[in-house]
């Protein structure tokens, strides 16, 4: 059998870089190109065996993790071994395309994408980079200027040859309905009790401290509401420490906690509003489904990408912002009451959040692929 690839399709280390990469992949498949000729290139360390072990593509793992940004001696020996590993990597990747020649390498960002890339600009093949924040990430940035395009989900993202796609999304997410009939079935299926508003607060797959504690104020000061549901997704790490007794059935607030929600697209059809990260995926999935959402970027992410993110939503009517530091029960209760007490403000955030949608990203992505692919 013919090791040739048409694609290398690369990226990972967490699910905001796999998801996207993994939904290009198979829009390309979809096109016609045979799953054994698109291959997916990832980090050893990462979800990348959990995610796409069972898609039918072949799979290459690497050796290496991502760069600390601290200058700590503990962080300073952690990163020396990083780069080492990451070269490592690299001339693994160089040896294994020039086994491929594969007509095209698609980098999705994180540091797993890096021997990738690095394999493409050495062994000239057309790179093509896959940008799902608002402002480009450290690899993207790097080799902004050898690639062929970059596709980005937002407008004035600052990469050369930028052409705006959105953000590739999971086929889940796509088919995702909020209309009254979905919504009401959603919500049956999630155990939220009828004529009740609906607030979603999802910390994350691991957690996040802030959102967490806000939440825990909240459903006390909610305890007496009647009228209202919170389902409130911890997080793995954080969920020992805010699970408590659970609210009797029926009596004031209906309240749910739970460590992690997998079928976040029944979430998404069921919340009246959502209070989350702005990470990619969550900004992304957010649009495409048209949720009205109060986000809470994280402090310290890389470029601040997550503000800018939230910005994109923000400035088209489609979310609130509540800075990280200013996320208490007090803000969140201010905030939500206003819109929960507002059908109108509600139903045109949920208006503007479509609007930014692009259902599409995927095949748009698989459009810039091809038109730079050579044989």
């Amino acid at each position: 059998m013919s090791e040739r690839r048409y694609a290398v399709v690369a990226g990972g280390g967490t699910a905001g870089h796999i998801l996207p990469a993994l939904a290009v992949a198979r829009a390309l498949a979809a096109r016609g190109h045979e799953r054994a000729t698109i291959e997916m290139v990832g980090s050893r360390r990462g979800q990348e065996a959990a995610l796409l072990g069972d898609e039918g593509f072949p799979l290459t793992l690497l050796e290496g993790r991502g760069i600390a940004r601290s200058l700590s001696p503990r962080a300073l020996l952690d990163n020396a071994r990083a780069v080492l590993g990451l070269l490592y990597a690299s001339a693994k990747a160089i040896a294994s395309m020039r086994r491929w020649r594969p007509a095209v390498v698609v980098a999705v960002g994180g540091y797993a994408s890096f021997p990738a890339a690095v394999a493409a600009v050495v062994l000239r093949r057309p790179l093509v980079l896959v940008n799902v924040d608002a402002v480009p990430g450290a690899v993207n940035s790097l080799f902004g200027r050898a690639a062929a395009a970059s596709a980005v989900a937002f407008e004035g993202t600052d990469l050369p040859r930028a052409v705006v796609t959105g953000t590739p999304v999971r086929d889940e997410i796509l088919a995702t309905e909020r209309d009254a009939e979905s919504s009401a079935a959603a919500r049956r299926t999630l155990g939220v009790p009828a004529g009740r508003s609906l607030v979603a607060v999802v910390g994350g797959s691991l957690g996040a401290r802030r959102i967490n504690a806000a939440a825990a104020g909240l459903a006390t000061r909610w305890a007496g509401r009647a009228d209202l549901a919170l389902f409130h997704v911890t997080g793995r790490r954080d969920y020992e420490q805010f699970a408590g007794a659970p609210t009797p059935r029926g009596e004031g607030l209906w309240h749910e906690m739970v460590p992690y929600e997998e079928r976040m697209a029944l979430l998404y059809a069921a919340a009246d509003v959502m209070v989350c990260r702005a990470g990619a995926m969550t900004v992304a999935e957010l649009t495409e489904v048209g949720v009205p959402s109060v986000l809470v970027p994280l402090p310290g992410a890389p470029r601040d990408h997550q503000r800018a993110n939230a910005m994109a939503l923000v400035r088209s009517g489609a979310a609130i912002l509540v800075p990280d530091e200013d996320c208490d029960a007090e803000r969140l209760d201010a905030t939500l009451g206003a819109l929960l007490a507002d059908a109108g403000a509600l139903g045109s955030m949920e208006t503007a959040a479509r609007k930014l949608g692009r259902p599409d990203a995927a095949e748009r992505v698989a459009d810039v692929v091809e038109r730079h692919a050579r044989s």
